[in-house]
């Protein structure tokens, strides 16, 4: 039996990982804890940590994994850049992940933002309540004859490109392979500064290494056009937030929506209703009438949690028998 303790565990995380193990035989130990060093110790004894995107597995907190006995680090995320992979095969622990989950829940939650920002929803929504039902400042545009970039063509922005394209916008993508199928459909591939200076909307779905790492950064903004609309359900980190609200307030961006944050691991998943918001430039987004934000729940579906729990228990599996996944990082 393998024993795994699941960290950042939430009520969701419960459901979904207890019916995918109905028919298996793992351990799951849930803990409400965010996997750091202060909370290390709590992993003792486990076959398998099992993390989420915003807990710490640096070159430290794996070591203290690995003297604990843990063997294996399980992600239930896409992405991997929490994790220092070079301490860990020092280490010899395995390291798989969920490549692709539900490329459907993020890539319509992209559209979801751009609809909803345009439209000026939340605060359509927020003046009815209040019994205002004057129209001023709820002004959109047409999505259709707009040209929309979207930057990374992988499972996700492959679905974003096509949804823009079925909305009947002018599609513009980026990215070092292309897409046969979304070329077939007239979608043009360019390089990242064409994008950025033809688009009326940037969405960015690309993953975050050192290339991308704030990939929207002031010397970006000066190559798009005025009041552009920008849209961030990759990473945190693919935009220079402070550029941003630099590029807010002077009207080079026209409204942004964003689902993650590049110092969210301090703030999501989290109620924090209660406490003063102690980060000054996310407290500064907040003032912006133009801004939409979510706190990365943009892949929070049914079908993305089910498959979620079901291929991070088919990877611990697949490594407790072989010592090998498909889903390993680096690839195997």
């Amino acid at each position: 039996m393998t024993k795994i303790r699941l960290f950042s565990a939430k009520a969701y995380d419960r459901a979904a990982f207890d019916a995918a193990n109905a028919d298996a035989d793992h351990d799951i130990t849930y803990l409400e804890a965010r996997l750091e060093r202060a909370t290390v110790e709590l992993a003792a004894g486990a076959d398998v940590v099992c993390a989420f995107v915003n807990d710490d597995l640096s070159a430290p907190v794996l070591e203290a994994l690995r003297a604990g006995g843990t063997s294996c680090v399980a992600l239930r995320c896409a992405g991997y850049n929490n994790i220092d992979l070079a301490a860990a095969e020092r280490l010899g622990i395995a390291v798989v992940r969920v490549p692709a989950y539900s490329p459907n829940a993020v890539a319509e939650h992209t559209l979801a933002l751009m609809l909803a920002l345009n439209r000026r929803i939340p605060r359509a929504f927020n003046r009815v309540r209040d019994g205002n039902f004057a129209l001023d400042g709820l002004v959109g545009f047409d999505m259709a004859g707009k040209t929309a970039g979207v930057i990374g063509t992988g499972k996700i922005g492959s679905i974003v490109a096509r949804l823009l394209w079925h909305l009947r916008c002018r599609v513009l993508v980026a990215d070092p392979i292309p897409d046969e199928r979304l070329v077939d459909l007239g979608v043009e591939y360019v390089d990242v500064n064409q994008l950025l200076a033809d688009s009326d909307i940037v969405s960015l779905n690309c993953p975050l290494n050192e290339a991308t790492h704030h990939l929207i950064d002031e010397a970006a903004l000066e190559r798009m056009r005025d009041g552009v609309m920008l849209v961030n359900t990759g990473r945190g980190a693919l935009i220079d937030t402070t550029a941003i609200i630099a590029g807010l307030k002077s009207g080079r961006i026209g409204s942004l929506a964003i689902d993650v944050y590049e110092e969210e691991g301090s703030l999501f998943f989290e109620d924090r209703s209660d406490q003063i918001l102690d980060d000054d430039v996310f407290a500064r987004l907040l003032t912006f009438h133009n801004v939409l934000i979510t706190a990365h729940q943009a892949f929070l579906t049914t079908e993305a949690l089910a498959a979620i729990a079901e291929t991070t228990l088919a990877n611990v599996s697949d490594i407790a028998s072989t010592g090998r996944s498909v889903n390993s990082v680096p690839a195997p």
